[in-house]
Formats: C-alpha cells, sequence, structure tokens
C-alpha cells in the first residue's frame, strides 16, 4: 500500500517535486511581443541592482518572485476548475446554474500574495505570472469553442484613482500582444455607473457604506452593486449584440459582482456563456472543469 497522501492528488501545495525539468513556459507568436518581454526581464534585472527587491512570496533577494515561488504558483494554477457552485449569487434556489464559472485557482497561498502585490502594492512583473495562469483558465473554458469575445470587468473610478490601473485589463492585453490566447477578441464593453440614490439610502436599518465590498456578505454585495454596470454606448464603443462572451474578472467571492456583468451584458444582446477569474475564494471540493454545463457559449449561441 502506497504510503502517498491522497490529497497530493489534487492539491499542487502536496505534490512532490518534478523529477525532470519544466518545460519552457510560453513561446510567443509575435517576434515584437517576445522582443518586449526579454526586454522587460533584462530591465528588470538592471533596476534590481539600484532597488533591491525581495519575493513578495517568502522574501528572498532580488526578484518580485523567486523561483520556488514562481514553481508553486504555477502548481496552484495548473489545473482551473469550475468554481460557480460556492458562489451563492451565481446558483438558483433549487441548485442550478445560473452562470458558470472557471477559477485559475484558489485565492490562497502563493496565488492570493501575488495578486494582492500585483493589484495593490505596485509589483506589475507579477503581471506575466498571473497572465499565463489566466491564459490557462481562458483555454480550459472556452475548450474547442473559439470566435468567443471576453469582456473585462471595469474597476471603480476610485479603485482606478488608487492604482493608476485596472488589474483585469492589463492581464488581458498582456495575453493579446503575447498572442497566448488564439481565437479570442477582448472588448472593453463595460463601464461603472454611479449608484442609485436609493442605495444610497437605509435599507433594513443599515445605511450604505461607501468603498470597496471587502468583508461584506452575500445581500449587501448584491445591493452595492445592483444596477452598477452598463453596456458602453457611442460610435467608438465596442457592439457585443449577438456576440459569445465570457466575462472576466479577477477574484471571485459571492459571485455578485461577475452577476451584475452578465446582466449587463445581456441587457445589451450579448450571449454570456459563462465567466473566468483568476482566483476563487471558496474552491469546491471536486476540480471538474468539463462537468456537465459547459463553462462558455459557442459563437453559434449554442452551449
Amino acid at each position: 500500500m502506497s504510503n502517498t497522501d491522497p490529497r497530493s492528488a489534487t492539491d499542487p501545495d502536496l505534490a512532490p517535486a518534478a523529477p525532470t525539468a519544466a518545460r519552457h513556459r510560453g513561446i510567443y507568436a509575435r517576434p515584437l511581443a517576445r522582443l518586449s518581454d526579454r526586454t522587460a526581464a533584462a530591465a528588470a534585472e538592471v533596476l534590481a541592482l539600484a532597488l533591491p527587491v525581495d519575493c513578495v512570496c517568502c522574501g528572498a533577494e532580488d526578484a518580485a518572485l523567486c523561483g520556488a515561488c514562481s514553481r508553486q504558483l504555477r502548481l496552484l494554477t495548473l489545473k482551473p476548475f469550475r468554481a460557480e457552485a460556492q458562489a451563492p449569487a451565481l446558483m438558483d434556489m433549487d441548485g442550478s446554474v445560473l452562470l458558470p464559472v472557471v477559477a485559475a485557482g484558489a485565492y490562497r497561498a502563493e496565488l492570493a500574495q501575488c495578486l494582492l502585490s500585483f493589484k495593490s502594492h505596485g509589483q506589475a512583473r507579477l503581471g506575466v505570472e498571473l497572465a499565463r495562469a489566466l491564459a490557462r483558465a481562458l483555454l480550459a473554458a472556452a475548450g474547442q469553442a473559439r470566435g468567443l469575445t471576453l469582456v473585462p470587468v471595469p474597476t471603480s473610478a476610485a479603485a482606478f484613482r488608487k492604482r493608476g490601473f485596472s488589474p483585469v485589463h492589463v492581464l488581458l492585453r498582456r495575453l493579446v500582444l503575447g498572442d497566448e490566447i488564439p481565437g479570442f477578441t477582448v472588448a472593453d464593453a463595460l463601464r461603472k455607473t454611479v449608484p442609485a440614490v436609493r442605495n444610497r439610502m437605509p435599507l433594513g436599518g443599515a445605511r450604505y457604506l461607501p468603498g470597496g465590498q471587502k468583508g461584506l456578505g452575500l445581500g449587501a454585495r448584491s445591493r452595492r452593486v445592483r444596477g452598477s454596470m452598463r453596456a458602453r454606448a457611442g460610435p467608438w464603443s465596442p457592439s457585443v449584440e449577438g456576440r459569445a462572451c465570457i466575462i472576466v474578472d479577477d477574484v471571485l467571492t459571492t459571485g455578485a459582482t461577475v452577476a451584475e456583468a452578465a446582466r449587463a451584458l445581456r441587457a445589451a444582446g450579448a450571449l454570456v456563456g459563462g465567466a473566468v477569474v483568476v482566483a476563487a475564494t471558496r474552491p469546491p471540493a471536486t476540480s471538474d472543469v468539463g462537468a456537465p454545463s459547459p463553462a462558455v457559449a459557442r459563437p453559434d449561441g449554442g452551449t
């Protein structure tokens, strides 16, 4: 009888080290993107001499993410999984799926730390690893379907002013430039709207609180995001009417934000087949991307 911990078959944190060297990760099809990536890597090494950096996960010197932590991050995102079952806003009362979601990994350990450092602490170099994780999830969700449109969830004006960028948009732009997601197009089709006045009034004895959603329950999150998005309008805005779309976000919690994005897209005539996120805060017990209820819609509008 084997003494191997059975959890190691499903938990990448417990998996033994690979007996052979890892294969090269990601060969750009476009020479310009490959040159840009190598130039950025060289610049990062030079910058590390002038402004020493430490690994955001373990504190090792001279790299924003050391080799060991980079490998752990890849292990955590090696097998994307269906995550909507743990997001109450995406499940009906009878247990049926309202919107399928594929996550690149669970929001914990190296993945959680890298996402936090990338979004809130200016560690832009972590975008390379996070973009690759997102690409694996997108390809797993799409399967054989092509011609799909990726729609990033818009960030709030306050978050954009604080960070100076939108994390999801940055990751998708990197994937498009690197040609790592062939067969997809990206449409910045959603925008944030000012919450309705009624959402600012006392509701159930609790006054509306401005700010983010961290720490809020399902009901509070749903009330905060309800009506907070709409499709962009204007001569230069991308049209999603009749197009098969996948919503892309960074972290899935209760699913309220993704559900609101789906509502806004459907109101604009889009065929929303599902969503893909970098991390899910509450992963399911099983990790089956190929479960019934496909993760995305086909370009012809089927599922």
